[in-house]
């Protein structure tokens, strides 16, 4: 089952959101050593974590944190806009049917055929979330170990401008069209692996 959030909670809002925020700081500033904000020396969570931000969240039977996904509005401020304008060539992709996907997390608990499902889960997941609400666009920015996987998970994808090197990694911006065709394309890539999505409101969390 995937969890759709929509707006940011607040630490303490909803278990699952707490247990994501923990595992986004040990991966993203325990193992990758980013410089970006903590919260109370557990949580990782950044200024586009707010009232915007979409959150689509894979969890067990036991509300512990497999794999997740921020996606933001292309609009207002985003990853790509507002810090990382330069990993661009032309102008930022942006508009009312353009979402950018950011922060994606997988637990380091899964092993590796877990780690695999969980992430195709996820792109299935961003894919329909995507067709329902009329997106057709979506951005994202990868460094050099997400880059060539999302490249080849086998939606159209394609570079918005050459990599360059970011705290010591190739980071680059990728577009990728989502078209009622898309979820055919990934299935043939073995990358669809469809799975319940469930929405969440802010009347839920607590």
């Amino acid at each position: 089952m995937i969890q759709i959030f929509t707006g940011h909670a607040g630490i303490g809002g909803d278990p699952l959101l707490d247990a994501m925020y923990r595992d986004r700081k040990h991966v993203f500033i325990d193992l990758l050593k980013w410089d970006v904000p903590v919260l109370r020396g557990i949580y990782e969570l950044d200024q586009f974590d707010n009232e915007d931000a979409i959150y689509l969240v894979a969890g067990n039977r036991n509300g512990e944190h497999l794999g997740s996904i921020r996606l933001l509005p292309t609009i207002g401020a985003h990853l790509l806009g507002s810090v990382f304008p330069n990993l661009c060539d032309g102008p930022v992709p942006s508009g009312l049917d353009i979402m950018e996907i950011s922060r994606g997390c997988l637990s380091t608990r899964l092993r590796a055929r877990e780690r695999l499902i969980i992430r195709n889960k996820l792109t299935t997941a961003v894919v329909a979330y995507a067709l329902g609400r009329g997106v057709r666009q979506l951005s994202c920015i990868a460094d050099a170990g997400w880059y060539s996987q999302i490249l080849a998970l086998g939606w159209d994808c394609r570079p918005l401008g050459l990599p360059r090197r970011l705290a010591g990694s190739m980071t680059g911006a990728l577009a990728i069209n989502v078209t009622a065709d898309t979820p055919r394309l990934l299935l043939e890539a073995g990358s669809y692996e469809p799975a319940e999505l469930v929405e969440r409101y802010k009347e839920q969390m607590a």
